[in-house]
């Protein structure tokens, strides 16, 4: 619980993590804990609109599922296969599954406290009312209770468990209230199970007094726990709680054997469904038996099982954070179209007159990418498209660009990639719908993840075959497009796309390609490219010449790369590394890391983009080495991922990449700095009081304007 003072700097607060073996790095996994208490502090944040602090809430809330079915579902896979591994510190999966749950423990009682004490006061304040059915008028209840007999009745199936009634399935993350229940006349107890994640709104408004601008709501869990018994007519009800099951997302397929990608990925779709029970959440004040015979049926510890006060599932808290009040909410950002993208000319023509490097969703996704990709289908001259697809939203527009280019006559190829973790059934259902238009789809390599962004477009011109290009730092996706911050590069330069021609024939005919001079291509050359010009700083810094390293990733975790800056750092390279999420790497260690900071940025857009600088002895920074890429610095991305990064070779450009990290550096607002204990502290007060996300955005709307008058502006005499 908050007493005053804290609640007034909640949103600063900081704790290290706990002690591990190898002091030369963080544990991977509570550092990810650590980036999404970040998360949570924006929710407890007061300079954050209520509703997007409510929303950052639910945010907070569905990271933590993922990573219980991603990261803890893998450590469990890891015990119960007797795996004998350690962590990047030290750790054995069980160490560090006792770790988690500590830290869990902590967070969720954080959560609990942002709710109860900021949250909940603050929309109340605002007239946004969430009661407990106690706290509802006679005749709100009787509104809720018509509601649920008409509405909600028809759907609930409240199932039984007997000799003739099996334990029901209980899926992934769906909400469930469990009951005791017993038959007159005997003693004996009977577990029920009621699913209530159903296809409605889990919060019901009832009407607010007349005259009064009051909203007020009581959640749907609860409803339906008012009325069990008009589920369980002549039996007598003796407990009942909610209760939410989250199940392994990892799919093994050590064992398996399949003809094609495809069908293993399918069948380990259908295996999840079934996958290993990791975790438990229940309301406190369970009934001992009810609570038992759930834990035996479901094959779970006691160290599985996590009490959770209030709403159980709070992305449910999203139906209040949609609520049409815009004052409580962010000012709408419409992206800018880039003032180079205005003329009335072709992209082709603007391309192949100057490469272009465009922020999103600073600048607009449609009016570049999905541009490129629908003037090449409709243009006669186009020859063919490639392209390479990690996560596909369920409405991609550049999907039927594609389809309509394949109906042009236009060679079209689109890598796939099937392993993308919790889209692989959108994935398959796109992979299909192309197959069937004509396109070439192709799954990728065995073994490796296809994480590059790129596209290729091979255009017939009167001076011959011309190719262009696009490399990105974030996925062909509309809608994270409007939410992550990413770069792409346009080019029709040949450094680039005579490579990358190269690097689809890898893709697709597993072309044996290993000299390429300007990309840097996972798993081929960019581990040791990183290295070599991480050395080739040190050697700057040894003679006197200048010597600096700057790299913004989403996550830092590669045992080697950490090695190799710890040792810059040693020789006196001043190294910033811009670490969204995880960091295992310890910064300002004496004798280790002095010249190593670590900053996270967290806020409104979830900040995306890699960018890679090395100043390479250059008198100015901006003659430094610039590069932009889908790959973090981690083992995954570096050897068991195909990714690309590219150079930013033209003045202009680079300018904008060193514009961005020089923003965030001098961040105030939104940044948080890692401590020598490992821990993090964000910054209050300073320059860049608006913090980097709405600098941008005001900054990218005046150079927009400006370009726009500009281009208005007639000729002079």
């Amino acid at each position: 619980m908050l007493d005053r003072a804290a609640k007034a700097d909640y949103a600063l607060v900081a704790y290290p993590q706990a002690g591990a073996r190898n002091e030369r790095f963080l544990n991977r996994e509570l550092s990810w804990l650590q980036f999404n208490e970040r998360v949570l502090s924006i929710a407890a944040d007061s300079s954050v609109p209520l509703l997007e602090r409510l929303r950052f809430l639910s945010i907070f809330s569905s990271n933590l599922d993922e990573f219980f079915m991603k990261r803890v579902g893998g450590l469990k896979q890891q015990v119960a296969a007797g795996i004998v591994s350690h962590s990047i510190d030290g750790r054995s999966a069980q160490e560090q599954l006792a770790a988690i749950r500590t830290e869990v423990i902590r967070l969720l009682n954080k959560r609990a406290d942002v709710f109860e004490y900021l949250l909940k006061p603050g929309l109340a304040a605002e007239g946004i009312l969430l009661l407990s059915w106690s706290e509802l008028t006679a005749s709100e209840k009787q509104l809720a209770a018509d509601y649920f007999r008409k509405s909600i009745f028809p759907m609930l199936t409240p199932l039984a468990v007997d000799p003739g009634h099996p334990f029901p399935f209980i899926s992934n993350l769906s909400q469930s209230l469990a009951a005791t229940v017993r038959h007159p006349g005997r003693e004996e107890k009977l577990f029920a199970r009621v699913k209530t994640s159903l296809p409605v709104a889990q919060w019901f408004s009832v009407s607010a007094p007349a005259g009064t601008n009051e909203k007020k709501f009581v959640s749907f869990r609860e409803i339906v726990m008012q009325h069990l018994a008009d589920l369980f007519p002549g039996i007598e009800i003796m407990a009942a709680m909610p209760f939410r099951v989250t199940r392994s997302a990892e799919m093994d397929f050590a064992d398996q054997e399949a003809d094609d990608l495809l069908e293993m990925i399918e069948e380990g779709l259908r295996r999840r469904r079934f996958s290993q029970a990791v975790r438990l959440e229940i309301a406190p004040g369970a009934d001992a038996w009810m609570l038992n015979f759930l834990r035996e049926e479901m094959g779970l510890a006691d160290s599985d099982i996590y009490e959770v006060g209030g709403e159980i599932d709070c992305t449910n808290y999203n139906v209040i954070a949609n609520i049409d009040l815009p004052h409580l909410r962010y000012q709408p950002w419409v992206p800018q179209v880039p003032p180079s993208m205005t003329a009335d000319l072709d992209m082709f023509s603007l391309v192949r007159d100057h490469d272009i490097l465009v922020h999103h969703p600073y600048e607009s996704f449609s009016a570049t990418v999905a541009r490129l990709v629908h003037e090449a289908s409709v243009d006669p001259r186009v020859r063919a498209i490639k392209m390479t697809m990690y996560r596909i939203g369920d409405e991609d527009p550049l999907i039927p660009l594609l389809i309509l280019a394949a109906e042009n006559g236009k060679q079209v190829v689109c890598l796939i990639e099937l392993q993308a973790h919790f889209d692989e059934e959108r994935n398959i259902r796109w992979a299909q719908t192309m197959e069937d238009a004509g396109i070439h789809v192709v799954f990728g390599v065995m073994e490796l993840k296809t994480h590059a962004k790129t596209i290729l477009v091979v255009r017939e011109e009167p001076d011959g075959i011309r190719t262009y290009c696009h490399i990105g730092t974030g996925n062909y996706h509309a809608t994270t497009a409007r939410l992550y911050t990413d770069l792409g590069l346009f080019t029709a330069s040949s450094d680039y796309t005579e490579e990358l021609a190269h690097f689809f024939n890898y893709l697709t005919g597993r072309s044996a390609k290993t000299d390429y001079q300007t990309l840097l291509v996972a798993p081929i050359n960019m581990r040791e490219r990183f290295y070599k010009m991480i050395k080739r700083e040190i050697e700057h810094q040894q003679a006197g010449r200048p010597a600096h390293i700057v790299a913004k990733v989403n996550s830092l975790s590669d045992e080697g790369i950490c090695e190799a800056l710890y040792r810059a750092s040693e020789k006196g390279v001043p190294v910033e590394l811009i670490v969204r999420g995880l960091c295992c790497l310890r910064a300002q260690q004496p004798g280790l890391s002095d010249n190593i900071r670590v900053t996270s940025v967290v806020g409104r857009l979830l900040e995306h983009s890699r960018i890679f600088y090395f100043r390479n002895g250059a008198d100015s920074p901006l003659d430094g080495e610039f590069y932009l890429g889908s790959a973090d610095w981690m083992k995954r991305n570096l050897d068991h991922r195909v990714e690309i990064a590219a150079p930013i070779k033209t003045t202009l450009l680079r300018e904008k990449c060193w514009e961005i990290l020089d923003i965030i550096r001098h961040d105030e607002t939104q940044a948080w700095d890692m401590q020598s204990d490992g821990s993090y502290r964000r910054r209050c007060g300073g320059n860049l009081s608006l913090g980097t996300h709405e600098f941008l955005m005001q900054k990218t709307k005046k150079n927009t304007r400006s370009g726009q008058r500009r281009k208005a502006k007639p000729p002079e005499d």
